[in-house]
């Protein structure tokens, strides 16, 4: 159960109105037909308290929509938010974070199927983030822990799955707010998120399930990922900085012109992995906490960033881009109490279309 940014979201579901002119276009929902072996996974957390996550998937050819197919599949809802989902060797991971303390799992699925295969109970974990394959049938998820009582975070933990048991085989211990995790080589990074009281991060040796290095890279450091030449980027202390995974040194920080309280957000690169783009926003207090700003992007030989012209003049929930194709699909959520939409763009940002999938769609996996 994750609270600290509850508050924030509950203000911001009540009066995120962004224009929808673009949304008019019909959303054909069928009835699919296994096996679920191609199209684009969306991933809906749905409103925290309702614990309606689903997972939809879109026929990007056709825009048909399967919703909660999950649902379809095992006649029951995953009963919480949808934090993650991938697949490792022929099964999918979906973390599901329950509003109730002690109620959050991870429910293992065939993931040609979707069928229900087994569940990691909430007795071996609580507040799961991500999940990436670090291995042969071997999954690596984050996990924040249960929060302290004054909602503050107690150190995280990287639970180590076999997926030929699909059982816990192993905890890793990690810093505080664990989120989002990614494998470069025979490593695995880890970085937190932006409420835990953290500078750093945590390397892990995926031969031995073992932090290797715990490096400081500034305060509350978000993972992007690796680009073109190898290079790991983090937004941290607003800024965006360059890694080098080789030496474990920070390359750069790369600054730009902030604007009021905005922060940088929803993170995604290119086909080609040179370019980074990124939704840059606030919640408008003065106007009844309406989300406001666009979407930019910046080159990663780029020695400045500008905000002056956006490269897509829109704000998004998730953003991420289609590695065989180069589109760009972005979530949109009017509020956590209807459905939301996911919009498509051609990677120069002209916008292709957009369908209706659930509340609040946060991740994409492209299959």
């Amino acid at each position: 159960m994750q609270f600290n940014s509850i508050i924030v979201r509950s203000l911001v579901a009540t009066s995120l109105f962004l224009s929808l002119n673009a949304c008019n276009s019909e959303t054909e929902v069928v009835v699919p037909a296994q096996p679920y072996d191609a199209g684009v996974f969306v991933m809906n957390r749905g409103n925290f308290s309702d614990n309606n996550g689903t997972i939809d998937l879109l026929n990007p050819a056709t825009k048909a929509v399967s919703l909660d197919i999950f649902q379809l599949e095992n006649n029951n809802s995953v009963a919480g938010g949808v934090a993650d989902y991938t697949e490792v060797d022929g099964k999918g991971l979906i973390l599901v974070d329950n509003a109730t303390a002690g109620k959050d799992y991870i429910q293992i699925v065939n993931s040609s199927t979707f069928k229900s295969v087994a569940t990691i109970t909430s007795a071996q974990l609580e507040n799961p983030r991500y999940a990436v394959k670090a291995g042969t049938n071997k999954a690596y998820v984050t996990c924040w822990d249960a929060l302290n009582t004054d909602y503050s975070y107690k150190p995280g933990y990287v639970l180590v799955i076999d997926l030929t048991t699909n059982t816990v085989i192993k905890k890793i211990a990690v810093q505080k707010g664990p989120e989002k995790i990614v494998v470069v080589g025979n490593e695995a990074i880890v970085a937190s998120n932006t409420y835990s009281d953290t500078d750093k991060i945590s390397i892990i040796d995926m031969q031995t399930d073992a932090v290797t290095q715990s490096v400081t890279i500034g305060s509350h450091p978000r993972l992007i990922g690796a680009d073109a030449n190898g290079k790991l980027w983090f937004y941290s202390e607003g800024k965006f900085v360059k890694f080098n995974l080789s030496t474990k040194t920070v390359e750069s920080r790369i600054a730009f012109a902030t604007s009021g309280n905005k922060s940088a957000e929803s993170f995604t690169f290119n086909k080609d992995k040179n370019t980074i783009l990124f939704v840059y926003s606030y919640s408008d207090a003065a106007d009844g906490y309406k989300q406001k700003g666009e979407t930019y992007s910046f080159n990663i030989n780029d020695a400045s960033i500008s905000t002056t012209t956006p490269f897509i003049k829109k704000v998004f929930s998730a953003l991420s881009t289609d590695p065989s194709t180069g589109n760009i699909y972005a979530g949109f959520t009017p509020s956590f109490k209807q459905a939301g939409y996911v919009f498509r763009y051609q990677a120069n940002g002209t916008l292709i279309d957009s369908v209706k999938v659930g509340v609040s769609p946060e991740g994409f996996r492209f299959k």
